[in-house]
């Protein structure tokens, strides 16, 4: 396959073993340590009102689920005109801050750790969310669909395309916010470059027809994002960055059908960053044991997460065995982790899980938030 360099693969869990590695043993993550290597996948559940500003409730959601051996919080939004979705979390404002930091003691209270995504949603808006004059994006391309606003559901809007200058203001609301974000005592950041929000549109030749320095081969694709992550890692150090991509997830507009210019965007890519020595790259992939996903792993050379994505809810033993069979170091958990405050236990002891209910992820208020059973309470 073009591009794709020779993998070293063990046979199934014979590295892994070799090293007394498994799913709940200790892991180092940039200069932490983690208790395990399960990870709370970051979930977009809009419980931060109207103001962005995380309240009591994200901070019990989120101390609720220190057991993890990392919290990745929701994608949170660096500046006005990024804000992708009614009740999201901003680490903009003062206030913003000043919550975000409640919610950074309380974790660390428990002995969990904590790091923000941080996400500019691009075109996968719409200005009745933002209440800004425009959205933005790397070329005048719409989403297909309708935005759920206050107002209702409305079409995407044709983006603004931004300008070479404006694109460079952009990176400088990324840096800003990471500064921001470790001020307030989060213990690093994850830029979020995957599931079809802007710095995955900058990658994506489909949303993606530049044809200045960020736009046309995928070496110029893939350039936006390793000046955001460098910039970034230059700004609180590499060890506290981590970076999450989705290649070939087809969401929101984004399909990259082109296997072989999958293969060098995404090489370029974390070929640039490996060197930064980074925390962590995640990768959201249906295949975290393919070709494609070994590969960057590979490349990578660090602490390396994956995650199934949406379709498929990913369970004890497809995690279990992701690390036992060396296909990665840690394992990014979702819709279990909504229902089951405390996974981990849950899965150590082999105890059964909450379900969870779909129609309370996205909204506001306690239930279906932080109303799960723990097993003590059960």
């Amino acid at each position: 396959m073009a591009g794709l360099a020779p993998l070293r693969r063990n046979r199934p869990g014979v590295a892994a073993a070799a090293q007394g590695m498994d799913l709940f043993s200790p892991v180092q993550l940039g200069d932490l340590e983690l208790a395990n290597r399960v990870v709370m996948a970051p979930l977009t559940r809009m419980r931060s009102g109207a103001a962005g500003v995380p309240g009591d409730l994200v901070v019990e959601h989120y101390a609720q689920r220190a057991g993890l051996g990392l919290i990745i919080t929701e994608g949170t939004y660096p500046s006005h005109e990024s804000r992708s979705y009614p009740g999201q979390p901003g680490i903009v404002t003062d206030e913003q801050a000043a919550g975000w930091a409640r919610v950074a003691d309380a974790v660390h209270a428990r002995g969990g750790r904590l790091f923000m995504q941080v996400m500019n949603g691009g075109r996968v808006s719409h200005t009745a969310i933002t209440g800004t004059d425009r959205i933005v994006a790397p070329s005048a391309i719409a989403v297909p669909g309708e935005a759920h606003t206050p107002e209702g559901k409305l079409p995407y809007p044709v983006p603004h395309a931004l300008t070479t200058e404006e694109a460079v203001a952009v990176k400088a609301e990324f840096v800003a916010a990471a500064r921001r974000a470790v001020d307030a005592g989060l213990d690093g950041v994850e830029l979020h470059a995957a599931n079809g929000y802007l710095l995955h549109e900058f990658l994506a030749p489909d949303a993606n027809t530049r044809t200045d320095v960020y736009g046309g081969s995928p070496q110029a694709r893939a350039r936006f994002v390793v000046e955001v992550v460098t910039e970034v890692a230059a700004e609180v150090g590499a060890s506290r960055v981590g970076v999450r991509i989705s290649p070939q997830h087809g969401v929101q507009g984004i399909t990259e059908p082109d296997l072989d210019d999958v293969v060098a965007t995404y090489g370029t890519l974390v070929d640039a960053i490996a060197p930064l020595g980074l925390a962590y790259l995640s990768v959201l992939h249906r295949d975290p044991a393919g070709e494609l996903v070994q590969d960057l792993r590979r490349r990578f050379g660090g602490t390396f997460m994956v995650n199934t994505g949406f379709a498929t809810p990913t369970e004890r033993e497809e995690a279990v065995g992701y690390v036992a069979e060396d296909l990665a170091d840690v394992v990014a958990v979702g819709r279990a982790v909504i229902a089951n405050p405390d996974l981990v236990e849950r899965w150590v002891g082999g105890y059964p899980e909450n379900t969870p209910d779909a129609s309370t992820f996205y909204g506001a208020g306690a239930k279906g938030y932080t109303d799960y059973p723990t097993l003590a309470q059960v």
